[in-house]
């Protein structure tokens, strides 16, 4: 028993070592987990074999379910309700498109089988949210025409639809449902995934919402076993379960929760094990002594996958949107394959279905063609399409800014125009608990004394004590586009709900303290505070 935890905490290790080596590479740290687990495995160096499919497949579900879950509960809703409708169509109608562009060419180019040819469309149809998510947020990349949050929901979503599509298929391959059993089982997915979901969720804020300054980490374990009720309920009734817990994370990360940074960080780390776990465990699965034999067939199908089905998809989708070339161009490039995909190909090896060709093996080429391949030209892709762009729509809290000391610093500059210019300190009135410490002055530091006089071009920093742990507010930040509601009107005309609050605006390089006479221009990213 020691001998096998001594090894976990190694491989662990090991991991978050080859996890900074990446990141200083540039390449995505999923393709070392994988890597590794292929070196531990029957092939690599340690000889450790192990082939238990339908083991592998119950341990990867469980771990997809903390994926999803993080990947709805990550995503902020005023950042992506400008590309819902684009992203839900990605997901459903993209997906299968891609499964069916992809399977026609396995079958009349190939020659592979009809239904297995739409199987292995099927279990590489959808992009993957860990491969996505990781690369995005690690690198920081954030990328114009609010691309970043069209692929976190796309692939955040699009696993759901690939999973309903294998499931088809399958079935299709062993007979045993009808055309009615087949349109039942497509309803029963989709609806029941979004009805247990979105009843989770709100039933999860609710209890939430009664917790009194909940300690103990009681809360962070409360939404721990809410992921995992989301998607056993829809799984139970035949509802997507991944669905279901991905909808479940949108809605509670999209709400103002009193813990919500313990509850990040939680997430975070959760889902980053979950990560290392999966693709270890695919990359112990695999021989890689069985690659050269499926070489051939699984670089064709990748080539097709990325330069035609892919591409093919989404300009279907996107063109429609008027969408600038450049943008579509790298939502192509980044539809990575990750470990939803061998995921599901595990599913079907274990399945009843007779397959005459090796999906696993197959569907693992691929992800690594796509991971090491694309997932490491994303930032230079974005570079070279002119789609990095330098603002970010991220939600926070108070607690985020600062956790070292009891004390928030803020600064204010001193304008000709402003009220306390050529005043001493003594004459200004501040208020109770507000303490000026600080006076930068060109490159001269100045402590701040009754009688120094504040000149226009200073630099004044002031302390106050922190905010307490219980009290939190949500920040979010609003850009404003050409059509929007707000563009042109003064503060004191917007009509804001009670708890909600305009703190800054962001003005190209320059961030504004608002007043009620502050005009709203086009490009201005507006953060406000929730209560």
């Amino acid at each position: 028993m020691s001998e096998y935890i001594l090894l976990i905490a190694v491989i662990i290790l090991v991991c978050l070592m080859l996890r900074k080596a990446f990141g200083k590479l540039g390449m995505p740290m999923l393709l070392a987990f994988i890597l590794l687990g292929m070196v531990f495995g029957s092939d690599g160096l340690f000889k450790i074999y192990f082939d238990n499919y339908a083991v592998v497949e119950q341990v990867c579900s469980f771990a997809l379910i903390f994926i999803m879950f993080y990947g709805g509960f990550g995503t902020s809703w005023h950042a992506a309700k400008p590309v819902a409708v684009k992203a839900v169509l990605l997901s459903s109608m993209g997906v299968v498109l891609t499964a069916l562009f992809t399977g026609a060419f396995c079958h009349f180019v190939l020659k592979i089988n009809f239904w297995e040819s739409m199987l292995i469309g099927s279990v590489i149809s959808s992009t993957d949210a860990a491969s996505v998510f990781s690369i995005l947020r690690s690198k920081r990349i954030n990328l114009k025409n609010h691309t970043a949050p069209l692929l976190e929901v796309e692939s955040g979503s699009n696993d759901p639809c690939s999973y309903m599509l294998t499931v088809v298929v399958l079935s299709a391959m062993t007979g045993k449902a009808s055309g009615g059993q087949f349109a039942y089982l497509i309803f029963a997915q989709i609806i029941f995934g979004i009805l247990v979901g979105v009843g989770t969720a709100l039933a999860a804020w609710y209890v939430l919402s009664k917790m009194k300054k909940p300690k103990d980490g009681v809360d962070t374990i409360f939404v721990f076993g809410i992921a995992l009720v989301s998607y056993a309920a829809a799984s139970l009734i035949g509802g997507n379960g991944y669905l279901s817990t991905y909808i479940a994370g949108i809605i509670l990360g999209n709400r103002p929760l009193d813990n919500k940074k313990a509850l990040v960080h939680f997430f975070d780390g959760v889902t980053g094990l979950m990560q290392m776990l999966i693709f270890f465990l695919l990359g112990l699965l695999s021989f890689p002594s069985k690659l050269p034999q499926i070489a051939g067939t699984a670089l064709a199908i990748a080539l097709f996958l990325t330069f035609v089905a892919r591409p093919l998809s989404v300009f279907a989708i996107l063109t429609p949107f008027r969408c600038p070339l450049s943008q579509q161009l790298l939502v192509s490039w980044a539809g990575l394959r990750g470990a939803a995909s061998i995921v599901f190909a595990i599913m079907a090896t274990v399945h009843p279905a007779y397959m005459k060709h090796d999906v696993f093996h197959i569907v693992f080429f691929i992800v690594l063609f796509s991971i090491s391949l694309q997932g490491s030209l994303i930032p230079w892709i974005s570079k070279k399409l002119k789609m990095i762009d330098d603002d970010s729509n991220i939600m926070k809290t108070f607690s985020d800014y600062s956790e070292e000391v009891p004390v928030e610093f803020v600064q204010i500059s001193i304008t000709p125009c402003h009220g306390w210019a050529g005043r001493a300190i003594k004459d200004i009135a501040l208020m109770p608990e507000l303490l000026l410490v600080l006076i930068l002055r060109g490159k001269e530091r100045i402590a701040p004394k009754g009688d120094t006089v504040l000149l226009p071009g200073d630099t004044l920093i002031l302390s106050a004590l922190s905010v307490r742990s219980e009290i939190t507010c949500s920040l979010t930040e609003v850009t404003i586009s050409k059509d929007s509601q707000w563009l042109g009107k003064a503060l004191a005309e917007l009509e804001l709900e009670d708890e909600k609050l305009v703190m800054l605006i962001k003005r190209k390089n320059k961030v504004l303290l608002p007043h009620g006479k502050t005009k709203i221009r086009e490009g201005d990213v507006l953060v406000l505070s929730q209560i």
